[in-house]
């Protein structure tokens, strides 16, 4: 990891006591141009931010996870591509906030993120990591998450809906949705799992607005195959 000149480790030790020093640079300082930067949050193997960054070399992508063997792999990909417009980020997704600047960042996707169905806080949907992501996102800056989950999906339209966002898209099967967007086309390692086993991938996009967000008060059925283990069937 520490000879891929495009992947930056920065563990919460690191940061705990100021912002990180690319906060508000990333153009200038790392991709080295004024074009978007988009993040995919707890990107595991990179597989998506690599994909997205093939198909549009005039983004820049920074996938971010905190498993360093995870990100290797795409790190490794990107360099074999001689991909310019990708970096990858070692770090905590809690404390996102302290490594980008307001209006610094375009867009956020979260693929196949962990629906955390015993912690609320965690999950990378709750209002917990909105607001950390409001101090960033650009005004009008569009969140994508994509799921094999029904419990996160449940929960974060439930949320979505009562906070008020600007909903995008909403389906519960993406590939049968007829939503022709070549972004939504890229297939994961686990995602191809997923749909190989009868499980839909869920899919909603959305932006945020300016108001102090809440949880919904709701039960959710708990995705029962998760009490197996993530590749169990």
């Amino acid at each position: 990891m520490k000879g891929f000149e495009h992947v930056i480790q920065a563990p919460y030790s690191s940061v705990k006591d100021s912002d990180f020093k690319l906060k508000g640079r990333w153009r200038d300082s790392f991709f080295r141009n004024d074009n978007p930067v988009v993040l995919e949050l707890g990107c595991g193997k990179g597989e998506y931010t690599v994909e997205l960054a093939e198909k549009f070399p005039g983004i820049n992508y920074i996938g971010v996870d905190i498993k360093g063997a995870r990100l290797w792999q795409g790190a490794k990909i990107a360099l074999s591509r001689e991909l310019k417009n990708v970096a990858f980020l070692r770090t905590n997704i809690e404390i996102i906030n302290q490594f980008f600047a307001p209006d610094e960042v375009d867009e956020i996707w979260l693929t196949f993120p962990d629906p955390q169905m015993k912690k609320t806080g965690k999950r990378l949907t709750s209002a917990n990591f909105l607001n950390k992501y409001k101090c960033f996102l650009k005004a009008g800056g569009v969140i994508h998450l994509k799921t094999d989950s029904e419990f996160l999906f449940a929960y974060t339209c439930a949320l979505v809906h009562l906070n008020k966002f600007d909903v995008l898209y909403e389906t519960g099967n993406l590939y049968e949705s007829g939503i022709n967007n070549e972004t939504l086309h890229i297939k994961t390692f686990y995602e191809k799992q997923w749909l190989s086993r009868g499980i839909s991938i869920k899919y909603i996009s959305f932006r945020l607005n300016e108001k102090s967000y809440i949880e919904p008060e709701i039960e959710i059925a708990r995705d029962k195959y998760r009490s197996f283990g993530r590749d169990a069937r």
